[in-house]
Formats: C-alpha cells, structure tokens, sequence
C-alpha cells in the first residue's frame, strides 16, 4: 500500500479480541496509515457530530462498522452517517458477526456500501482485510475530491 498520509480507517467495534484481530489484519496487510477506533456507537458519531468532530478533508476514507454495539447500535450510526450530507459519502462497510437477515437489509436500506460477515478464521479474516483495504482505499473512488 502506499505511504498515503490520508488512507485513515474509522473501526467500530466493542468486542475486544475483534477489535485486536481486526486491527492487526489491517496493519499486516498495510491498508491503512492510521486506523481510528471507538469502542461503541456513541464515540463513533462523537468522532463525526461532536465537539471535535473531523469535517472535510480530515474524515476517514472508510468506516469499518459493526452492528451489535453499546449506547447506539450499529444500524443507528449508518443511519445518521447516511442523513447527513457531510459523511454521506464517507464508504461504510458492516463487519459483522451478525447472520440475521433483517440487519443485512435495514443496512442495504440505509445505504451501507458493502456488508460482511467476520471470519472466524485468522487467515480469512486477514485477507478479508486486505481485499477491504484494496478496494475502498486504493481502488474506490468517492466523491470528496479523490482523483
């Protein structure tokens, strides 16, 4: 991956040893230069809507979201990411452990980008990583200026 000061990732996630797998998948596969993480839904919309939120620029490239959250639930958080015409844009993909599919298309609904379901197995899970990083950060293109 390249040395890009702006390829940052918002990870959402509460469970602790997803949160460690996660992470790791994603700093041995390079895909990020700065991962960003909030342990729940609340510190998720602060880090967007609160008082030192990020704007413009300084937004993430990508949100890694899961759903089974504490304070505010997953399905909340892209619902208020998706409203709002500042993150709009902002590529959500739900990483999830979740199997039901009610949450797979209330998340479509409200316009996720993509929807997983996390791996149970460590090399899974990191190329998982990998092809995630590949494609919404060196390959998609949003528009919020990327060339």
């Amino acid at each position: 991956m390249p040395d890009d000061p702006d390829l940052e990732i918002l990870l959402v996630e509460d469970n602790l040893k997803d949160l460690e797998l996660t992470v790791h998948a994603l700093k041995k596969n390079r895909v990020a230069n700065v991962v960003h993480v909030a342990r729940d839904g609340q510190e998720a919309l602060d880090f967007f809507f609160g008082p030192a939120a990020r704007t413009g620029a300084s937004l993430p490239k990508l949100v890694l979201l899961d759903l089974k959250l504490p304070k505010v639930n997953g399905i909340e958080v892209l619902r208020q990411l998706k409203a709002n015409p500042d993150t709009r844009a902002v590529p959500v993909v739900i990483l999830t452990s979740s199997i039901e599919d009610k949450d797979m298309l209330d998340s479509y609904d409200l316009g996720v980008n993509s929807y997983l379901r996390k791996p149970i197995d460590f090399n899974e899970f990191v190329e998982v990583a990998r092809a995630i990083g590949l494609y919404w950060l060196l390959m998609n293109k949003t528009p919020r200026g990327d060339a």
